[in-house]
């Protein structure tokens, strides 16, 4: 009997013990506690970007941590032009690239190299202004119609104000043949034009629509936005990174939080006016910091960014169909090939609302 009842104490010790250790095991591979979650694996990525004000939701992410929040070391690599991070994205120099989409960009896909466009960093959206076209302040044109034989600046040949001027003319009965688009190769030269009267019109973004109109010597006749609806920039992954589904999706996941921290400050509207959100103030203080702009700058030039940050897929379409029709780009290209929204998708999932 007493042999009987020590075998029940021993088999009781050895299972409690057995159940112990399972749990402290359990415990142990947990990310801070005993939550069940494997901690993530931590990843440097670095990122190509201008110092605009469309970069606003990467510079929100560094600065409130969100990128830090999915063990991501996010580390800002600063370029002078777009087509340097294009090509230092597809050659794998930098992870993540942030710049305007070109017919260059295109150029470079058709030429076999390799990036994902991933997400929205900027677009013309109506209702907002981002960029316009302008006439003079004195100039007796009032619509895209009465530029027939007009002279048109744009920044570049295959630019995006090449883009802007070509479709807001064919909306309106026109054609790039029915005008004289003269690049000057920079924003400052298009409005030393605009000024000195060397141009009929010009495109613009802000803040220089809103500098200009306030000097006197200009005046919008149309805001692109109100005219189509246009995927100006975009988020681009390297192949390397695009690959990698994990990390990809933490990036994205940290870029979609700061996206709408970005919307609800200086976007949102009420009665069809935009309004100052909860952190308008700090969303400014930000971008001034990471683009050395005055805040009252920065203020006047907000452009629309997806709240999500999705991407207008099918205007990525709309453009390579474009582009190749006016012979800028060599070859339309498959944009399968080159847009993933799926990975914005399951990284929105994971935050949730």
């Amino acid at each position: 009997m007493k042999k009987s009842a020590m075998l029940v104490a021993s088999t009781l010790l050895t299972l409690s013990l057995a159940l112990a250790g399972c749990g402290k095991q359990e415990g142990e591979s947990a990310a801070g506690g005993s939550n069940g979650q494997q901690k993530a694996e931590a990843a440097t990525v670095q990122i190509g970007m201008l110092k605009l004000t469309s970069s606003a939701p990467l510079f929100i992410g560094i600065e409130k941590g969100f990128f830090k929040e999915e063990n991501i070391d996010a580390q800002a690599k600063w370029f002078e032009a777009a087509q340097p991070i294009a090509v230092a994205t597809a050659a794998g120099s930098v992870d993540v690239g942030a710049t305007g989409i070109t017919a260059s960009l295109y150029n470079m896909v058709s030429g076999g190299q390799k990036l994902v466009i991933v997400a929205d960093k900027g677009r013309e959206q109506q209702g907002y202004s981002s960029s316009a076209l302008l006439v003079p302040g004195d100039s007796p044109l009032k619509s895209i119609e009465e530029l027939k034989g007009k002279k048109i600046g744009i920044t570049q040949t295959g630019s995006t104000y090449h883009y802007m001027a070509g479709r807001m003319l064919e909306k309106h009965g026109l054609g790039l043949g029915d005008v004289e688009l003269v690049p000057l190769n920079s924003i400052k030269g298009l409005m030393e034009a605009l000024k000195s009267k060397q141009v009929d019109a010009v495109l613009l973004n802000e803040p220089n629509i809103s500098t200009v109109v306030d000097e006197g010597y200009g005046k919008v006749i149309a805001q692109v936005g109100d005219e189509i609806e246009y995927q100006t920039s975009g988020i681009f992954f390297s192949p390397k990174l695009a690959e990698n589904k994990d990390v990809a999706e933490r990036f994205l996941k940290a870029y979609a939080k700061a996206t709408r921290y970005y919307y609800d400050a200086v976007l949102t509207k009420k009665d069809g006016q935009i309004v100052p959100g909860e952190h308008y103030d700090e969303v400014v203080q930000i971008i001034a910091k990471y683009t050395d702009q005055e805040p009252d700058m920065i203020k006047k030039g907000l452009p629309y960014i997806d709240r999500d940050g999705k991407l207008l897929e099918s205007d990525i379409k709309t453009q390579v169909e474009w582009y190749a029709k006016e012979k800028l780009i060599d070859k339309a290209i498959d944009t399968s090939e080159i847009v993933n929204t799926q990975l914005l998708e399951d990284a929105l999932q994971k935050l949730g609302k």
